[in-house]
């Protein structure tokens, strides 16, 4: 219903949720692809051996769980592999014939002094009985989670011909009610398995919309600390940051441009919420639509020419474009009667967003050449989708058995992840470049 769009560009649906300062999200595949490809990890072999692997650091289990999850992937379990060889000289490629495995890692990590690394991997085709990849990749030990993802990266894009996004991370929204009944809200971002959580920001003030900039570096978002919105942009590496637009009214749902020099934000300075877009270098602010109705939600078409937004101006929620620089306005939506709060496929060829479905709001997919929508999940209040930059997955949140989390989904809707916090509820989530 539109009350649902009003409520959340007043912020009078604000979720005062309980979380965990720094809780990990735990990832669930909750469904798969048909026809998983079969693929064995070899645990990689310590040089010397009396180096001991910090908790959760062994390299094949982060590559293992990274592919598990993807849903395309089916490993084999350690304790089933004949043999566990280090190098190619080793592998007795009958042995994983026998297992029935297509794929084969092996590797070593050989510990070096300051505290650095060389990680060695090799990918064979089982059947071809030859080496697909294979990299020397030397790091800091304390990269070593981030090195097992650049892995995954290279094993996922060999073996599917698509990006990995093992390497990227996710913000999210999580809030804290204390004894004393007062809410604390943080602004996280972690690695997108969910390990590395760090709090970007701490506020007593509701936080939103966080949108993270193209090149990864800076995230903007809506902070209410001063009792009013207001919209920041924050600097990931060094923590400054600056307010970029506090009018009067409502300062809301922040949209970075492709090449990162413009925002577009929702600003009732004027009247009515309506589509402006600020540039980021000079601060010249631009309106770009001009309507009696509410405009809002906007995000940027992946060649930067035009504008997604939500607006009511035909009677119900749904999805229009504008040219960014304003003027010609085409609808996008026609398939039931509320679609909203759209995110764009890095190709540029779909739109997710919110729909509702016989009284369900569920996360579905516009393909923009042909006008086909499908619909991707089943919950009852599914909100705030976001395409991994690989394009395969939108991470979205949603409410299951009555508690905030996040959950995933594959683009055909086949795979299916749940994003759990161990403790508490999160939403808001937005999946890095």
């Amino acid at each position: 219903m539109f009350e649902r769009l009003v409520n959340r560009i007043l912020l009078l649906l604000l979720l005062q949720v309980p979380v965990v300062a720094e809780a990990r999200l735990t990832i669930e595949i909750t469904g798969g692809a048909e026809g998983a490809i079969p693929i064995a990890i070899v645990p990689f072999k310590v040089i010397p051996a009396t180096v001991q692997q910090p908790a959760g650091m062994a390299l094949n289990q982060i590559v293992g769980d990274d592919l598990r999850r993807s849903g395309r992937f089916k490993i084999l379990p350690e304790q089933d592999m004949l043999a566990k060889p280090s190098q190619a000289s080793e592998v007795n490629f009958r042995n994983w014939q026998a297992l029935n495995q297509d794929n084969l890692v092996i590797g070593k990590m050989e510990d070096l002094a300051a505290g650095r690394c060389l990680v060695k991997f090799r990918l064979f085709d089982v059947f071809k009985q030859e080496q697909m990849d294979g990299y020397d990749i030397p790091c800091a030990r304390s990269q070593l989670r981030q090195t097992a993802h650049q892995i995954s990266d290279i094993i996922y894009q060999r073996l599917t011909g698509e990006p990995g996004a093992f390497s990227t991370r996710i913000a999210y929204v999580t809030s804290l009610r204390g004894l004393d009944n007062k809410t604390t809200y943080k602004l996280q971002v972690a690695d997108a398995d969910g390990y590395n959580a760090q709090t970007i920001l701490t506020s007593k003030e509701p936080l939103m919309s966080p949108a993270w900039s193209p090149d990864g570096a800076r995230i903007a978002y809506v902070s209410f600390e001063n009792k009013a919105a207001a919209i920041f942009v924050q600097v990931l590496r060094t923590g400054k940051r600056e307010k970029v637009a506090s009018y009067p009214g409502i300062n809301g749902a922040p949209a970075w441009s492709p090449d990162g020099s413009r925002l577009a934000l929702t600003l009732s300075k004027d009247g009515g919420p309506d589509i402006y877009v600020l540039n980021l270098i000079s601060r010249a602010l631009k309106r770009v639509t001009r309507n009696f109705s509410i405009d809002t939600e906007p995000v940027w078409t992946a060649d930067g020419q035009r504008i997604i937004f939500t607006s009511d101006r035909g009677g119900k929620p749904q999805l229009y474009s504008v040219a960014a620089g304003g003027g010609n306005i085409r609808r996008l939506t026609y398939e039931g009667s509320y679609n909203a709060r759209a995110s764009v496929s890095p190709d540029g060829r779909l739109v997710a967003m919110v729909h509702r479905e016989q009284g369900k709001y569920q996360i579905a997919v516009l393909e923009l050449d042909s006008g086909h929508m499908r619909v991707l999940t089943d919950g009852n209040l599914d909100e705030s989708p976001s395409f991994a930059p690989n394009g395969s997955m939108i991470l979205y949140a949603t409410r299951d058995s009555g508690r905030a989390q996040l959950s995933a989904v594959s683009v055909d809707g086949r795979i299916h992840q749940r994003l759990i916090l161990d403790a508490g509820e999160v939403r808001e989530p937005a999946w890095s470049p």
